[in-house]
């Protein structure tokens, strides 16, 4: 297993991280899981055999319930494991049991603490901007929390590129610490992060932790033109995240295709795109059986070929959008016979 800092932490993390939203079950999260306790525990030992130490999961995860699970299968192992989750989403019924207000932020991180059996969280994360609360108010929070010891670092999740930048801008000018990751969605079918977000980590030197790198299962080689999945499908059931099949399938082509050369995986060679790419701290892989772990696993330490890495860019490039486009060497012939553009 390969480990990267996070971010300018001094922190080494495992470049595959385990998701814990498959731990636990409720009566609104069927679709992404529902193992038990001994189920996830064979889960976490394997991936803690295997080099993994980044464990990720969220209180809104079953209703809490994963996190519950995964504090109990690392009961006697809590030292050799960075523990992250996240806070944002609804949690009850009243007005105030969601958002980012230093009631409920407070609040959560002492319900986290307790359903994780721990009394520090190595990785804060929120889940979602709050449009309802200042960024100073959520700062000073969260800076308070890692000032107490009760959590270490702070982290973002599902931000554009220009509100990493104001909060980063918000912690310098207070005085108070600042994120030091981003969680975004990112995959082959979804290189959105390119445009603004990935640029902005690395001038911040900010680490990025990849969630859905398969895009919801649909990168893992299960899916075909010929076959898209049955009534019982997740993404018949949920289509979470959201893929463009017409741009996904050509996707798919390429990678069957790399994947029968090197006698593997269509999931292994779509981790290990991600994998390759300079800006990632550690990807986020799910799992419900140790098989699709073992899986998964097993893209660490593949390195694709510069051919390889050429036909995959091919065929998953972002179009280009303004203002880059006037810049690009394609245009020069745009501009010699246009000399007053």
């Amino acid at each position: 297993m390969k480990y990267n800092l996070l971010g300018n932490t001094g922190v080494l993390v495992s470049e595959i991280g385990l998701g814990t939203m498959t731990f636990g079950k409720s009566d609104n999260w069927g679709a992404f899981g529902g193992l038990d306790e001994k189920e996830a525990g064979v889960l976490v030992d394997q991936a803690l055999d295997a080099g993994v130490n980044f464990f990720d999961t969220a209180n809104v995860y079953a209703e809490g319930n994963s996190e519950k699970i995964l504090g109990k299968t690392l009961k006697g192992k809590r030292h050799q494991a960075i523990i992250a989750t996240k806070v944002r989403s609804r949690m009850g019924p009243g007005p105030n049991e969601l958002g980012l207000s230093r009631l409920h932020i407070i609040r959560q991180v002492e319900e986290s603490l307790q359903r994780l059996g721990t009394d520090y969280i190595d990785l804060y994360q929120i889940h979602n901007p709050d449009q309802l609360t200042d960024w100073e108010e959520t700062l000073r929070a969260l800076d308070d929390l890692v000032r107490s010891g009760k959590i270490r670092y702070i982290g973002s999740s599902n931000m554009n590129g220009w509100s990493i930048m104001k909060t980063r801008g918000l912690s310098q000018l207070h005085g108070l610490h600042a994120f030091k990751s981003s969680q975004s969605y990112y995959s082959l079918a979804a290189r959105d992060i390119e445009r603004e977000v990935i640029p902005v980590l690395k001038d911040q030197n900010m680490g990025l932790i990849v969630w859905s790198p398969l895009s919801g299962g649909f990168l893992s080689g299960k899916y075909s033109r010929d076959n898209q999945g049955g009534a019982n499908d997740r993404h018949a059931t949920v289509s979470f995240p959201p893929v463009d099949k017409d741009k996904a399938f050509p996707i798919l082509d390429v990678l069957q295709d790399i994947a029968a050369v090197r006698e593997t995986t269509v999931a292994r060679i779509a981790l290990a795109w991600v994998l390759n790419q300079q800006a990632v701290t550690s990807v986020i892989v799910g799992a419900k059986r140790p098989d699709q772990l073992q899986d998964n696993l097993s893209a660490s330490g593949i390195r694709l070929t510069d051919d390889e890495l050429a036909r995959l860019e091919e065929v998953s490039r972002l179009p280009i959008e303004y203002p880059e486009w006037p810049f690009l060497k394609e245009n020069d012939s745009i501009f010699r016979k246009h000399p007053q553009a």
